[in-house]
């Protein structure tokens, strides 16, 4: 989990990082459970604008793709229950934003994320600078993304408003 402040243009602030563990020894169900709790207590402390989430891809190891699905569709119903919008971005979209290489290396994020957010030492673990990754690709790409789509949905609208008349 990372939280970022900022806005395209501007410096951006870490407000938050860490990493949701569960016990190993419960079943998925408890600890999808425990999971949605840590997050639930984080959205309700941060209040964040909107959640972005890693959107799942492998062609290789479905277990650990399962176990990710589950806990991203964790975070966008949690998000989804306090009415913050959730967008998705695939790894290497994540990578390019902030290093500008959609193959860099997870030294390569974490150097950059640290660069980025200022900070004197490297987030640790990496999935925490990942989390953080992923926030700055959002603040950065989402917003554009998110404009594009008004501006499109507005041209449709306005096609349809004179197809009408």
């Amino acid at each position: 989990m990372g939280v970022v402040d900022g806005t395209v243009g501007r410096t951006l602030t870490m407000v938050d990082v860490g990493v949701f563990r569960t016990p190993a020894e419960l079943d998925t169900a408890r600890r999808l459970h425990q999971l949605e709790q840590q997050i639930e207590a984080s959205v309700v402390a941060h209040r964040p604008d909107v959640v972005a989430v890693e959107r799942v891809f492998s062609q290789h190891n479905v277990s650990t793709v399962m176990g990710t699905a589950q806990a991203s569709g964790i975070a966008m119903l949690v998000a989804a229950r306090h009415g913050i919008p959730v967008h998705l971005h695939t790894p290497s979209e994540v990578k390019a934003a902030v290093t500008g290489s959609g193959r860099a290396d997870k030294a390569q994020v974490t150097a950059m994320v640290t660069r980025l957010l200022r900070l004197t030492e490297a987030p640790r673990p990496a999935d925490a600078a990942d989390a953080l990754a992923l926030a700055i690709c959002h603040i950065w790409r989402g917003g554009a993304q998110n404009r594009l789509q008004e501006a499109i949905a507005k041209a449709e609208q306005a096609t349809r408003k004179a197809a009408v008349r």
